[in-house]
């Protein structure tokens, strides 16, 4: 994605030398990466894929610390079937 947008910023530019809209159609592709990019921090208050969690403490875990636990549970999952299958491996 960095090698498209730098391609299309070069590209922008130098049709730029003999129009300045083309300039600014550069200056608008990376302020929208800048924005709106892979990476980029998010413009409301609490990231796309969490939830808030009441006074209380108690609620629903967010996404991304669910799929967290998903992916140590399934890496476990995995390293207890090798060393099951394979008792001298290690």
């Amino acid at each position: 994605m960095r090698g498209i947008l730098a391609t299309g910023t070069v590209v922008l530019v130098i049709l730029g030398i003999g129009n300045h809209l083309w300039w600014l159609a550069a200056v608008a592709l990376l302020y929208l990466y800048a924005t709106h990019g892979r990476g980029s921090p998010g413009t409301s208050p609490t990231s796309p894929g969490t939830t808030t969690t009441p006074p209380g403490g108690s609620g629903a875990l967010p996404d991304s610390y669910r799929a967290y636990r998903e992916r140590r549970d399934r890496q476990a999952k995995w390293e207890r079937r090798y060393r099951r299958e394979r008792p001298g491996a290690r």
